[in-house]
């Protein structure tokens, strides 16, 4: 079927990255990005594209620049509508935006970018070296994109943890209890998941950790993999010591073929979904799971015809290993699949707010290997908060782009725990994590189900406890809660 000539499709994208070891050598993020966005230019293979730029969206992440989409449209030498994503908005967002803004006629060439810097940024500050602005003063965007809603509770707030990975762990753990595993058992999985996700690593030469790591290095602390958030080491968290940046350009098919873009180069969004649903982790009713990704899998199968788990290609947002394995859950996944052409955010890199965009880049090059191939790229927003899912294809879509916020079909299908912020009380345990002083065990975060049929978050400062909670599951483990003080 041919393509509707408004409807939007993608014609360039790049990757750019950098590991320059020299205190204050190399490209802030607004140049990474630039690079990356100019690659993506040349990569659709027509030079008179550039000039017919009208609109670009880049994402604000850890350098969080207030405008570098401006920046970069001065350098190309157009004028550009600008958006700028924050932290917490799903980086799919701010694609969709652009696919609305094509297919409206209210651009006629849209880039979509991300980058970050920290290795750059990290490498400068320990050897005390300042490095200079990004220029960034004064800029306004057109369009501002922040979050709204809770992300986190506060008695989670109150206890001390907010920290994603605390906050992966003990969804890790409620998902431990639902299987029915030990903690060996446990780990062991958490290791087979990351062990296949290095492999895939190790044949990226994009990934910036692709060094091979066997299955007990992954799974057991160590000097050089040092425990976290039980049951997470370092080699389970996503990477974010890395400087990459990445970009993608839409038109319309109209306009791909004014300009004569050869169809070996286009690549057509079939769906861009989302939930904007923001519901903190204690008061998810099913710790170990997330409706909201179901339901985005299920209007995506419907409307392409075909299910997640029957893509060619998928790439799983890999921030966490409970993340990967809650969405293979959700999608239909083969368990003992890898669900990623990178090797993951924990191998290939996890650019904090630009992991997606560095996955999409994979994503259409594997589509444009294999034509008639369809692939599915994920997005994570918070503590598996905000869940998105795009799906590209060389084929054009035969019902047309499906862009949606599902936010009320995820709230419907989504139970609500009541969370008792002023507890006072006996329950079980419902999850938990260990956090560490160095390397030794200090303190326990916990879920607990009271009896009063709500929920109560809850710690202990107590390194005996706490070695013994890496030891021995206290799941299930009967508790009281006073306030934010937990005890057995």
């Amino acid at each position: 079927m041919n393509s509707v000539p408004a409807a939007p499709v993608l014609v360039g994208v790049a990757a750019s990255g950098q590991r320059v070891k020299e205190p204050g050598g190399g490209l802030d993020t607004t140049g990474l990005m630039l690079d990356a966005v100019t690659t993506a230019l040349a990569d659709a293979g027509v030079a008179a594209l550039t000039a017919k730029v009208d609109w670009i969206g880049a994402t604000r992440g850890l350098s969080a620049l207030p405008d570098a989409a401006r920046r970069i449209s001065e350098a190309l030498g157009v004028e550009a509508f600008t958006v700028a994503a924050d932290v917490g908005i799903p980086q799919q967002t701010l694609v969709n935006h652009a696919l609305e803004a094509v297919r409206s006629g209210r651009a006629q060439v849209a880039i979509v970018c991300g980058g970050e810097t920290k290795f750059r940024d990290d490498t400068a500050r320990r050897a005390g070296v300042e490095l200079p602005g990004h220029d960034q003063a004064g800029l306004v965007p057109d369009l501002d994109m922040s979050p709204q809603g809770e992300i986190v509770a506060r008695p989670e707030i109150e206890i001390g943890a907010v920290a994603p990975v605390q906050q992966y762990a003990m969804i890790d753990g409620a998902r431990r209890a639902a299987e029915g595993w030990t903690l060996q058992e446990h780990r062991d999985d958490i290791a087979s998941l990351w062990h296949r996700f290095n492999e895939r690593a190790r044949t990226n030469p994009r990934a910036d950790f692709g060094a091979a790591m066997s299955h007990e290095e992954i799974r057991d602390p160590s000097p050089t993999n040092r425990p976290i958030a039980f049951p997470y080491n370092k080699w389970h968290n996503s990477q974010w010591g890395v400087d990459q940046a990445s970009a993608m350009v839409f038109c319309s098919v109209a306009l791909a073929d004014e300009l004569g873009i050869d169809p070996a180069r286009r690549v057509y969004p079939h769906v861009g979904l989302e939930s904007s649903l923001s519901l903190s982790l204690s008061r998810r009713a099913e710790l170990h799971r997330w409706p909201a990704m179901r339901v985005l899998g299920e209007a995506a199968a419907a409307h392409v015809g075909r299910p997640v788990a029957s893509m060619d290609f998928v790439e799983l947002y890999s921030c966490f290993p409970v993340a990967v394995r809650v969405q293979q859950k959700e999608l239909g996944l083969d368990p003992d699949g890898t669900p990623t052409l990178t090797g993951g955010m924990a191998f290939a890199g996890g650019p904090f707010n630009n992991f997606v965009y560095q996955a999409t880049v994979d994503m259409v090059e594997a589509v444009r290997a294999q034509p008639g191939s369809y692939g599915a790229v994920t997005a994570v927003s918070g503590l598996l908060t905000k869940p998105a899912l795009a799906i590209w294809s060389t084929e054009p879509p035969e019902r047309g782009l499906l862009v949606a916020d599902l936010v009320d079909d995820a709230r419907e299908a989504t139970a609500e725990a009541p969370l008792d912020e002023d507890p006072a009380g006996d329950g079980s345990i419902a999850t938990y994590t260990v956090v560490y002083a160095g390397d030794e065990p200090s303190r326990v975060c916990a879920i607990v189900d009271l009896d009063s049929g709500e929920r109560a978050v809850a710690a202990v400062d107590d390194p005996t406890l706490a070695t013994t909670a890496t030891a021995e599951d206290l799941i299930g483990t009967r508790a009281r809660v006073d306030g934010r003080s937990l005890s057995l």
